[in-house]
């Protein structure tokens, strides 16, 4: 069921997955928690860059905040929500869903979202999984974020993908389930070229594509009534930030114009009406509210 698009002009929904340099999925140096106490942080720079950056423009944005990043630095935590963007959670540990057993991702969305929630002192109604991992695979993947007390998720890839991805899935969001409460996905958006779904949207996406493509696809996505979810990271504004070992094409997806990212951040706060989720959702208030 398609969420039905406003009166007015669509709203966009530009969003930050809260996490630090060394949190890039899948890499041959198999750095896990153990070692990232050892490694020197600078989310917190970053992440409050983009804060001044969302401030300039008196914009608000959806915060996925990974749990081990938050508990190190509660106090951005509270900044972004004192600012006024919604805090969200991006699990706690940034692994793969298709990795998990049922009931360890279950644990580890619902220990995520409290903990997030005794931080910022409010509720926590989204979710977004590392890598945007669920697939055809883990089918039990909204179930159990029902259970850990989620209203809405934004982790479906509708394209082919290195982590997840599914490519048959709907393009626009689309209410899950109604049991006991509404529950809606919010997928990445993509834009159709030649039959060929693409992402132009966010991460090494955002960085490849020239501004001028991104800005005419996402007008693309606005004309089929659907919000551009637009997403980035915290070590994307910061060209200067350690390099992970890895091989030359992932080192390409993971680095490729690291110097564009800040500027495009910019245009895209001043050239679309953007919103948070949980304000999208209050918006269209026959999907109920939470």
């Amino acid at each position: 069921m398609p969420v039905p698009a406003a009166d007015h002009d669509v709203k966009s929904i530009l969003t930050v997955d809260v996490e630090d340099w060394f949190h890039i999925l899948d890499l041959p140096s198999g750095l896990g928690p153990s070692d990232w106490e050892s490694l020197p942080s600078r989310v917190e720079g970053n992440f409050r860059r983009l804060l001044d950056i969302f401030d300039e423009r008196e914009v608000k944005v959806t915060c996925f905040f990974l749990g081990w990043i938050a508990e190190r630095h509660r106090e951005v935590v509270r900044d972004a929500a004192r600012r006024g963007h919604e805090v969200a959670s991006h699990g706690y540990r940034h692994a793969l869903v298709y990795d998990m057993t049922p009931d360890d991702f279950g644990r580890d969305a619902s220990d995520s979202r409290k903990l997030l929630e005794d931080i910022s002192g409010s509720s926590v109604l989204g979710y977004r999984s590392a890598g945007f991992s669920t697939t055809d695979k883990t089918p039990w993947f909204f179930d159990m974020l029902i259970e850990a007390g989620y209203a809405y998720d934004s982790s479906i890839f509708p394209a082919a993908r290195q982590h997840g991805g599914q490519k048959a899935a709907a393009l626009a969001p689309y209410v899950v389930t109604r049991r006991p409460s509404p529950f809606v996905e919010f997928p990445i958006s993509v834009a159709r070229v030649l039959g060929t779904r693409v992402c132009f949207f966010g991460g090494g996406y955002l960085r490849l594509f020239p501004y001028w493509i991104v800005k005419m696809m996402a007008g693309r996505v606005l004309r089929e009534k659907r919000p551009v979810v637009f997403y980035v990271h915290p070590r994307e504004i910061d060209p200067g930030h350690p390099r992970m070992r890895m091989g030359l094409r992932r080192r390409f997806k993971s680095y490729v114009n690291l110097r564009t990212t800040e500027p495009k951040i910019r245009k895209i706060v001043r050239d679309f009406q953007l919103t948070t989720f949980r304000e999208f959702l209050s918006e269209n208030t026959e999907l109920g509210e939470r």
